[in-house]
């Protein structure tokens, strides 16, 4: 990590050295090419720097060489327009049914107590969404640590059953108040049943409305080459679209000019079929089911 033109710059890989903005689905450079030009001269090998252009713009504003990539965005003007014409029965239906069963919803300050409830989420199962969960089996600290990320910008709000935390969003506001990204979003799966990743959406949204912000974010629409998912989905019933939007990618040196036209800049994974992903993806699946003995509704 280095610190260019004000802004932390996350630097990955070895073989392919790859510079981004420290949350870069969150933070974007105000002036792309004074950053550029810091990084040449920082003295750290950097091959290419990449970052994302920011809403509401989504035509090229930059001559830099690009990529599309995809947000799943909700455009916001009042909490009513949303619940009345945005959304259909089926999600105000859901976004209801946790009120019905106790659950309180509220923005919370970042403590203890918070810092606490969501050590106790995170380590509830060690695999969500049919991959292994990365921050399973971390410490009280280390979760303390992570969660303290961008708190000036940063707006909890969790959603309590008995006054215990059951799931959180964590809200990330850019510098001009244009958007808010869900930096996460997470429930206890023992919870499923009140449906609170609805009400936090819901409560996201009049949190935003009430802030007047025009965009809400929640990460990817699409990952990769798979169209539809469960999540893709849930999205979708609340309101969000497919939004895409300018990646910029600005070759440093000779090696990272020649590397991205080899595409040497996406994983592995990106390059192979979407059948053979899926099939993969199943026998992943499955595999965390029968070695960690899940639960079918848990993976």
């Amino acid at each position: 990590m280095i610190k260019i033109c004000g802004k932390d710059i996350k630097i990955e890989g070895r073989f392919l050295r790859i510079a981004r903005l420290d949350g870069d689905k969150y933070n974007f450079p105000d002036d792309p090419e004074a950053v550029i030009n810091c990084l040449r001269k920082c003295g750290t090998r950097i091959d290419l720097f990449t970052f994302l252009q920011k809403l509401p713009d989504t035509t090229p504003k930059h001559a830099y060489p690009i990529e599309w990539d995809n947000m799943a965005v909700l455009p916001i003007s009042t909490y009513e327009n949303w619940w009345t014409k945005q959304i259909g029965f089926k999600a105000r239906n859901k976004a209801k049914q946790a009120e019905k069963k106790g659950i309180v919803l509220r923005e919370a300050l970042f403590d203890d107590a918070l810092v606490h409830g969501i050590w106790e989420i995170y380590n509830e199962c060690p695999v969500r969404q049919e991959r292994l969960f990365p921050h399973y089996g971390k410490s009280l600290e280390a979760v303390r640590e992570m969660s303290a990320t961008y708190l000036d910008s940063s707006v909890f709000i969790g959603a309590y059953d008995s006054g215990k935390l059951i799931g959180f969003i964590k809200l990330v506001i850019d510098d001009s108040g244009t958007q808010a990204g869900m930096m996460h979003i997470i429930s206890m799966l023992q919870a499923r049943d009140k449906a609170p990743t609805n009400a936090l959406v819901a409560y996201a949204v009049r949190s935003c409305a009430d802030r007047h912000i025009p965009h809400l974010v929640y990460s990817k629409f699409a990952y990769g080459k798979k169209a539809e998912s469960s999540l893709s989905d849930f999205k979708e019933r609340n309101g969000f679209q497919r939004v895409d939007i300018p990646r910029y990618y600005v070759p440093l040196t000779s090696w990272g000019k020649m590397a991205l036209s080899m595409g040497l800049h996406h994983k592995v994974m990106d390059r192979l079929p979407e059948s053979l992903v899926a099939k993969l993806r199943s026998l992943r699946s499955a595999w965390y089911q029968r070695k960690f003995q899940l639960k079918p509704e848990s993976l």
